[in-house]
């Protein structure tokens, strides 16, 4: 296992892009591509809590602002402009994004005050939302406990949803329109947390857990494929060829979340093989 970056805050939204691994320091307000010589470039300046983003077909970065309320385009000037208006969604701001093939985004939130906890109730008010490349956007799956990280398969058919509080990760079949459809559970992790998670080329997952300091590989169903341990908590993974980057930092809690400063985030690269 390889420390390529350390001393960072809170960190998320690994990345594998145009060569480089990217991903997010919410902390410091930043987003960092990471080459193969292991130089460091701050890509992105901007405050915002969570700071989660990927890539349109394009090659343009899209994020998640809670702070403007929207999703941000880095323009190929490095300038941020407005995507979409996501103030309609959701008073409590969002969290994960991902983007398919078709440059369709899915974003989701938990809809809930994070700090303060979960309301009670079977009805969960957590929900992904479909944004649109005009920009218009819809709710298209709720009743999610807490949604995380997600993923598109590699044929486009399916989201893959973390959702961290029911220790589930949860699938949806995607329509040509890009509607969800089929609900299932995907894989059952049992008393797992899963937080930021990706596909790997043979269709398994691998997912960060945060509280149990780990990240898994699992199969659809999941059956537990590999595990790799780890010294504070992970929060997201990609995978890129043989190798698997981490992104992981000391968590304090939801309450201490705004105030924390010992986070010691740091970026990780395992090989796989």
């Amino acid at each position: 296992m390889d420390i390529l970056v350390s001393g960072l805050g809170l960190v998320e939204s690994p990345r594998w892009h145009d060569g480089r691994i990217w991903f997010s320091d919410w902390t410091h307000g930043r987003i960092l591509a990471v080459d193969d010589r292991d130089r460091v470039e701050v890509v992105v300046e901007h405050t915002s809590l969570p700071l989660c983003f990927d890539f349109l077909p394009d090659g343009r970065l899209v994020l998640v602002s809670n702070q403007a309320h929207a999703l941000l385009v880095r323009e190929p000037d490095g300038t941020l402009a407005t995507y979409a208006d996501l103030a309609g969604l959701s008073s409590y701001g969002h969290n994960d994004i991902v983007v398919d093939g078709r440059g369709r985004a899915y974003v989701n939130s938990c809809d809930f005050d994070f700090a303060a906890g979960p309301p009670s109730g079977r009805q969960a008010p957590g929900f992904v939302a479909l944004v649109l490349p005009d920009g218009s956007s819809l709710v298209v799956a709720d009743d999610l406990a807490f949604p995380n990280g997600m993923a598109v398969t590699a044929d486009g058919r399916t989201l893959v949803v973390a959702d961290s509080y029911r220790g589930e990760l949860v699938g949806f079949a995607i329509a040509e329109d890009g509607s969800l459809s089929g609900r299932r559970v995907w894989a059952d992790l049992g008393a797992a947390n899963p937080d930021g998670i990706c596909l790997d080329a043979e269709g398994a997952a691998w997912y960060a857990d945060v509280p149990h300091q780990r990240c898994v590989r699992v199969t659809e169903g999941g059956r537990v494929l590999r595990t790799v341990e780890l010294d504070r908590g992970a929060f997201a993974c990609a995978v890129h060829g043989d190798q698997l980057y981490v992104v992981a930092a000391h968590w304090p809690g939801p309450a201490a979340l705004a105030t924390f400063a010992d986070w010691d985030g740091q970026l990780l690269r395992v090989g796989l093989g």
